[in-house]
């Protein structure tokens, strides 16, 4: 019986603690300083290049699979040529979901935000 008693006691101390290092957690990890300038002018650039590696990479998926099912099947450019169309069409999907993303509101927790209650609450 008294072990019970312990044991609900130690878990209050060590949900206590565990708080303690969130408090100190969340202190420590704030930064408050600005942002470098000049960082904020390439951003549109990197989602531009991600958005041309989006189709290259679709392009040359579909070339290496089309290229590799001719060789096996001896269709000589057919499916290559299939692959390659399918792999733009992926290309441009993956593309217009990133543009989209970028529309979209950003989805950033703000320093001073309080995680979500879990089982130790």
């Amino acid at each position: 019986m008294q072990q019970d008693g312990d044991d609900s006691g130690q878990q209050a101390r060590d949900a206590e603690r565990l708080r303690a290092l969130e408090e100190r957690l969340a202190k420590a990890g704030r930064d408050d300083r600005l942002a470098p300038p000049g960082m904020d002018k390439f951003a549109h650039a990197n989602q531009a290049w991600r958005m041309v590696i989006e189709l290259v990479a679709g392009l040359g998926v579909g070339f290496g699979i089309g290229y590799g099912l001719d060789l096996a099947l001896g269709t000589t450019p057919v499916l290559m040529v299939l692959f390659i169309f399918l792999g733009f069409a992926a290309g441009i999907k993956t593309m217009l979901r990133t543009a989209a993303e970028m529309g979209g509101p950003p989805v950033q927790a703000k320093p001073g935000d309080d995680p979500a209650k879990d089982e130790r609450d």
